[in-house]
This record gives structure tokens, sequence and C-alpha cells, in this order.
């Protein structure tokens, strides 16, 4: 008597899908487009640097109320 070659199925977290119907979840794509915009933004502001100046630039007001509202 030859016993079974398969093993059985053992569900996962949810329904795997393959191909070209796969779908990312938002984060997927917005979080790597929100690294690289705020990077790239930081090195275009890199070329006015000013040593220590007294008023903060508007990139850094901006940055500080992104982390607010994502964090």
């Amino acid at each position: 008597m030859s016993a079974p070659t398969t093993s059985p199925h053992i569900p996962g977290p949810g329904p795997r899908v393959h191909g070209a119907s796969a779908r990312l979840h938002w984060w997927a794509l917005a979080l790597p487009a929100l690294a690289f915009s705020l990077l790239l933004l930081l090195l275009a502001g890199s070329a006015e640097a000013h040593a220590a100046s007294g008023e903060a630039s508007a990139l850094l007001h901006f940055t500080e109320q992104l982390l607010r509202f994502v964090g």
C-alpha cells in the first residue's frame, strides 16, 4: 500500500494571487515614493545651505508638518 505523495493544504492569511492580477497595498507604492521625493527635496535644497541661520527653511517646515501628519 502506498502513502499519499501530496501534503495537505495549509491555508495562509489570505488568498494567494499570482501574475498580472496581483494587487499591492497602497503603502507599498506610497512609502517609497514619499521617501524618494523627500530625499530629492533635501538634495535640491542643499545647494542653498547656510551655516546656522536664525530662520528655518520652508523645506524644514514642510518636513515637520508632514511628519506630524503621518505620525
